[in-house]
């Protein structure tokens, strides 16, 4: 009798191990679209007093596991969201590594103010109450896709997005046209067959309606989350890339003038979704894929006034390295054949080609905008070198912050395992 209850117990230990080790996936959303309205922040200045709403702002929760590792990713429907804010979030987690939580924002110039812009008296109109629900609400995503968990599948592809979606605002062909995308799709259950969730991770600014005009949106995101879960793509996430200097939304038509209104947005988002979900369709299915995160923390000289100005003055206050240099946190993920990396800010797309070029997969993504924001990313040679990069010059912590980041992440890259 001993010996079968021993069997019996080998045999449930192995069963256990064997699902602790099946890779799962689960995902959620929270509605962060202010009730009263809030202002308007497109970046340094007083913010545009809100009049209308047009879709609404989000948050989005993809939850990955393997064994013992687990990842959040995540995205927030505003201009930037700064570690101080993310930190915050990370300490109401439940369950997962507080380095293995990435927290990107979606480029949004149509919500609220999440930086604390000060003006030039050193006054800032965040609305902190705001900020604080906003906090809760990521933590609460994270939680509840953990809760949701199951068994998963992974479809991974990387191509060029075809159509009228984004362009450089400086020139017109120096953007990076290829999208990256992610999707979950149950293994077992009800739900067996249907995709969990859909990442797309694309380059661009959400800046169709811009922050002049008073009306709160998520931009070109709302629709592209709508179209991907009407086509059954499951809980839409999305991830912006290297898009800075400066990578706009393709809004433009005859005589010179742009559309800006909520049926531009459609458009160019619903194309982006048409395009993510034609790019992965045929995908081959990895089944019970491998999953890898590392975290490193790295330095970045405060070189800019502006800059140095802003992390002064402002109620959100980021974490120093000591005086006039920052700190923050650089992510790599392996998920199955795809490798990320994750970028602190708006990086030029020189930078990004080239980190993906030495990137150990032929499907490389880049996370923008996450775990920090911290303004535009240049290269030395770039830096002050033309009239048209006056304002990203102006507006990135330094000249060396592009050099720092691409020798930092080639370096988390060459210290990781291949996908």
């Amino acid at each position: 009798m001993k010996i079968r209850i021993i069997f019996f117990c080998l045999l449930l230990g192995i069963a256990q191990l064997t699902m602790a080790q099946h890779f799962r996936a689960g995902a959620a959303m929270r509605i962060i679209t202010p009730d009263p309205l809030l202002s308007v922040s497109g970046g340094i200045g007083t913010p545009k007093k809100s009049i209308q709403k047009n879709g609404e702002l989000s948050i989005r929760a993809l939850v990955l596991e393997k064994g013992n590792v687990r990842v959040a990713i995540v995205n927030v429907d505003n201009l930037g969201w700064p570690a101080a804010l993310g930190n915050k979030s990370r300490a109401l987690i439940k369950g997962i590594p507080p380095e293995n939580i990435l927290i990107g924002a979606t480029h949004t110039h149509s919500g609220p103010d999440a930086y604390g812009f000060p003006n030039e008296k050193g006054e800032s109109f965040a609305d902190l109450k705001y900020l604080d629900d906003c906090v809760k609400k990521i933590a609460e995503a994270v939680n509840e896709a953990v809760g949701k968990l199951e068994d998963a599948s992974l479809k991974i592809a990387v191509g060029e997005a075809k159509g009228k979606i984004a362009y450089n605002y400086y020139a017109d062909q120096l953007y990076d046209p290829r999208c990256g995308v992610i999707q979950a799709i149950a293994t077992s259950g009800a739900k067996k067959g249907s995709a969990i969730a859909t990442l797309v991770n694309y380059a661009i600014h959400p800046e169709v309606i811009g922050a002049s005009r008073g009306i709160l949106s998520p931009d070109l995101c709302g629709p592209l989350y709508d179209r991907i879960e009407s086509q059954g793509g499951g809980v839409a996430v999305f991830m912006n890339g290297a898009q800075g200097g400066m990578v706009t939304a393709d809004n433009r038509v005859e005589g010179g003038k742009e559309a800006n209104d909520w049926n531009e947005c459609r458009r160019i988002g619903e194309l982006l979704a048409d395009e993510a979900l034609r790019i992965v369709k045929d995908a081959p299915v990895q089944e019970n894929p491998a999953l890898f995160c590392t975290a490193r923390k790295i330095e970045f000289p405060v070189d800019s006034e502006i800059m140095r100005y802003i992390l002064q003055k402002s109620p959100i206050k980021n974490e120093m390295a000591g005086e006039n240099r920052i700190a923050t946190q650089l992510n790599l993920l392996n998920i199955g054949t795809a490798q990320v990396l994750t970028i602190p800010g708006e990086a030029l797309p020189n930078i990004g080609f080239y980190v993906k070029r030495y990137m150990n997969t032929k499907q490389p993504f880049l996370f923008g905008l996450t775990n920090d924001a911290f303004g535009y990313m240049l290269t030395k040679v770039d830096f002050n070198s033309f009239k048209r990069y006056e304002y990203v010059s102006r507006t990135s912590l330094g000249e060396m912050t592009g050099e720092i980041y691409m020798e930092q992440a080639l370096k988390l890259v060459n210290d990781s395992p291949k996908p």
